[in-house]
């Protein structure tokens, strides 16, 4: 359970604050390292500009510009913002890939893979459940 994982992050967190926070489900996700299922996500096809936050702790982790269509049912994103995920190893359920955690609350956000199809050759592959999009102002950009 990664819950008590994420002490190692921010030892200001308390996790039953974080469960009153979320939902059931929002819950799995976010620190039991979850997945929601695939195009049932909220953010899966918003266009808003803005910057992606974490849901639990509210650090911002993706600039919309970053955000593109990978058709895989979850949000896409080619990079992430200087310093605000972690990687880590991930060889649950007989594969190997890398999970991307919020670097202050240690919550898990989805899987990074080296298939994008920009630039960065990154596909940051997040849940829904796990982001807010804080939204830029109509006319302002």
């Amino acid at each position: 359970m990664v819950a008590n994982d994420a002490n190692k992050y921010n030892k200001n967190m308390n996790e039953e604050e974080i469960k009153n926070k979320l939902t059931p489900g929002e819950y799995h996700v976010l620190r039991e390292k979850g997945t929601e299922a695939p195009f049932s996500g909220e953010l899966l096809n918003e266009k808003r500009s803005g910057i992606y936050m974490c849901k639990v702790c509210g650090t911002a982790l993706f600039p919309s510009t970053a955000k593109f269509d990978s058709g895989t049912g979850w949000p896409s994103f080619d990079q992430a913002l200087p310093g605000a995920t972690k990687l880590i190893e991930d060889v649950s359920h007989g594969m190997s890939r890398t999970e991307v955690v919020c670097a202050t609350c240690g919550s898990h956000l989805g899987h990074v893979f080296d298939d994008g199809p920009t630039g960065t050759g990154k596909r940051y592959c997040m849940n829904s459940v796990c982001l807010e999009l804080a939204a830029e102002e109509e006319g302002k950009k």
